[in-house]
């Protein structure tokens, strides 16, 4: 055997045994070469800091928990109330709650400075039976409080196993705050609703949608179409507390009232330019039409709106809408968890973006007529009342 091929061989266990000795310790490296091996300098700190917490902090603190929390604590300094991370569980949850049926307790929210604001108690829920009411404001679930949550990150606190208890602790609209315990059920959410009114001798159709969330188009189509069979004159889609849900959605729902065109355009820093427009031809294209929002009607529910109020489709009716600007994207990490992290923002067919400066709360859309409900008289709906009045004059 040739000596320089018998060294080369001799040679092999001991850069394999130096080589596993520098990747476990990298700093031992020279910079240039440790850079390249393991990443930039703002990695290697990072890296740095959290096993530098997990070996000298007072108590002991698993790898995965301080890798939740760094990434937690990075999302929460972008002081964005609409970007969260959500760790493996809180993720799970939060896919189950895109579908129309989840294991909660049975209402609706919007964001509050305290909390969560509860918007609508659906029917027969473990919410209405612990009776929690609409603008009550939820401070704190299962013994911690929500401000400071994103909306997402707060509702998957309440969110849970069905058959399992939380304790709420409501802040009343009149009286002082109180803890209920709430066991968990699954929810069947009413996405669609419809009915036939009558106002000024017309025969009128309301569709309320309570979210976007995947396949509502379908239900929003079949409503309008079970409308259309009773000789209804006009449409009240009523979006109020409609907080949003999927951009998709909202393109495939506003395509029922609009033929082609655009009905928004999403720009952002790493992604290109799109302009989503109307698709295939609309089922209601013709049929007068208004849209009854409030500050509660955001997101999907604003890009709606604002496409039919652009494009002078439909009167807005009722208060300013929430004024959001900006859209997210959920982008699935390693660990099972997930960032929904803004990733853009949006405008409406007139150019208008609707959100404040940077991630802050906007002005929203004006309604075309204003309408706005009485809290102390829950067995009138002054703006519904509103907008099928208005509705009754376009169908003349």
């Amino acid at each position: 055997m040739r000596p320089r091929f018998l060294l080369a061989i001799l040679m092999v266990p001991a850069l394999l045994a130096a080589g596993i000795f520098l990747g476990g310790h990298p700093d031992a490296l020279p910079g240039f070469v440790r850079d390249g091996l393991v990443g930039d300098k703002d990695t290697r700190v990072v890296k740095e800091a959290i096993d530098t917490v997990a070996e000298r902090y007072y108590r002991g603190l698993g790898d995965e928990e301080l890798a939740d929390r760094a990434i937690a604590g990075m999302v929460e300094s972008l002081d964005d109330p609409f970007s969260s991370y959500f760790d493996p569980k809180e993720y799970a949850r939060f896919e189950q709650a895109q579908s129309s049926e989840f294991s909660g307790v049975g209402l609706t929210v919007s964001e509050d400075p305290g909390g969560l604001r509860v918007v609508d108690v659906f029917d027969d829920s473990p919410a209405k039976r612990a009776g929690i009411a609409s603008g009550d404001v939820i401070v704190a679930a299962g013994g911690k409080r929500l401000k400071g949550l994103s909306q997402s990150q707060a509702v998957a606190r309440i969110k849970g196993p069905e058959g399992t208890d939380v304790r709420l602790r409501i802040k009343p609209r009149k009286g002082r705050e109180r803890d209920v315990r709430v066991t968990r059920a699954t929810i069947s959410v009413p996405v669609v609703a419809s009915r036939v009114r009558s106002s000024g001798g017309k025969r009128l159709g309301v569709v309320k949608l309570a979210q976007f969330t995947s396949g509502a188009h379908a239900e929003v189509n079949a409503a309008i179409r079970k409308l259309e069979a009773r000789k209804v004159e006009g449409l009240v889609l009523d979006l109020r507390g409609n907080g949003g849900g999927l951009v998709s959605e909202a393109q495939l729902i506003a395509s029922a009232f609009l033929k082609g065109g655009a009905i928004v355009t999403t720009k952002g820093r790493s992604l290109p330019s799109r302009t989503l427009k109307a698709t295939g031809d609309p089922i209601a294209g013709d049929l007068p039409m208004v849209v009854l929002v409030d500050r509660d009607s955001a997101s999907a529910s604003e890009i709606v709106a604002g496409a039919l109020q652009d494009r002078k489709r439909a009167a807005l009716v009722g208060t300013r809408t929430y004024g959001k600007g900006v859209f997210q994207q959920v982008i699935e990490l390693s660990n099972g968890g997930a960032l929904d992290i803004t990733a853009g923002q949006y405008f409406t067919p007139a150019g208008r973006n609707l959100g404040g400066k940077g991630t802050a709360q906007g002005r929203g859309l004006a309604p075309d007529v204003s309408a706005r409900d009485d809290r102390d008289t829950p067995d009138v709906d002054e703006g519904l009342d509103r907008a099928l009045e208005v509705l009754a004059e376009r169908a003349a």
